[in-house]
């Protein structure tokens, strides 16, 4: 599901604010922006990549702004722009634009008390944002600042400057380490002439129950569709959750780790220490990555998976382990000459 907007558009009015040539009718309603994968009747998309064609060709959007060779299914909109991306970048920033304000406030325990929330402390060095709801139960110590809109669940601890940022969704009896920050802009850019132009991220992160999250970990908010983490997700510190990505139930991820933009993680997976997760992959449920591990492509089945290239299976990887052993062994015993010496080697 996408990000709806604050009123419904038609297509006419929007190409109209990106300088775009519209093939087919002006007057099909926009109500939310969203991906090609996730986008439904009445939203709008964007395709600037050749390789997602399939996508594109298969998507329910009801609009797209796409380069003037692309291949729309007949039902969609074609809104025709040279630059896709830097077209839909445009869009977000003036659909959803940044507020300056934060409208704050420092709410003590006896503040909440009065509100009929006896059993949430806010210590009284952090602030709250507007339209924000805490559930019973919650602590929040000192120097934690909640953005506006943001729901957190019953007996929550959020430790020392945790940082929430606008719209975050947090479920019950999760726990946030010293320094966490949940809901900073992804790493979104787009190339121009001039320089890098930054791609408003207006997605949000939903974040399910029992779920612990590291000191200094940061959690990115989506793009346009949300970050997910599943129901007893447990994060180490300083990992870092770029935007869009998806980790399912009771997964497990260790110190240093980094998962890129739009991967999907499994559910009951165990991320080992300072792997890394390449982006728009997914990994299957069940799945252990050995520390250290680079993840270039999806991961299919079940199993134990290492190494710092590509990977291949646990057994596979210790295979090709012993075969480098022997090669570093029979070079070691080869003379000068190329005379190879080795004897008894494995």
């Amino acid at each position: 599901m996408g990000r709806s907007l604050a009123s419904p558009e038609s297509v006419g009015a929007l190409a109209a604010r990106i300088g775009a040539e519209i093939r087919g009718d002006a007057n099909t309603q926009i109500v939310s922006v969203a991906s090609l994968t996730g986008a439904s009747i009445g939203e709008l998309s964007f395709f600037s990549d050749k390789k997602f064609a399939s996508v594109l060709a298969s998507t329910n959007a009801s609009a797209v702004i796409a380069p003037a060779i692309a291949k729309l299914p007949e039902r969609c909109v074609h809104l025709v722009h040279a630059n896709p991306h830097q077209a839909f970048a445009t869009l977000l920033a003036q659909l959803f634009p940044e507020t300056a304000d934060f409208n704050g406030a420092t709410l003590s325990s006896e503040v909440l008390a009065k509100m009929g929330l006896n059993r949430v402390f806010i210590h009284n060095s952090s602030t709250v944002g507007a339209k924000s709801c805490i559930g019973e139960g919650t602590v929040i110590h000192a120097g934690v600042r909640i953005g506006n809109n943001v729901r957190i669940g019953a007996d929550c601890v959020l430790y020392p400057n945790v940082v929430v940022r606008d719209g975050v969704v947090i479920g019950d009896r999760c726990i946030f380490q010293p320094g966490a920050v949940i809901g900073s802009d992804g790493f979104g850019f787009q190339p121009t002439a001039s320089g890098w132009m930054k791609v408003p991220q207006v997605g949000t992160v939903i974040i399910g129950n029992d779920v612990e999250i590291g000191a200094n970990t940061s959690i990115d908010r989506g793009a346009i569709e949300d970050t997910v983490i599943g129901d007893g997700v447990k994060i180490d510190n300083l990992v870092q959750i770029a935007h869009n990505v998806r980790i399912g139930e009771h997964t497990a991820i260790a110190g240093c780790a980094g998962v890129a933009g739009s991967a999907i993680i499994g559910k009951r997976c165990m991320i080992g220490g300072a792997a890394r997760i390449i982006g728009h992959l997914e990994i299957a449920d069940d799945v252990i990555v050995s520390g250290g591990t680079l993840v270039a492509d999806s991961i299919r089945e079940k199993g134990r998976y290492t190494g710092v290239f590509p990977t291949t299976s646990h057994r596979d990887w210790m295979r090709l382990a012993a075969g480098l052993r022997r090669s570093v062994r029979a070079a070691r015993n080869t003379n000068q000459d190329g005379k190879d010496e080795t004897v008894g080697t494995e």
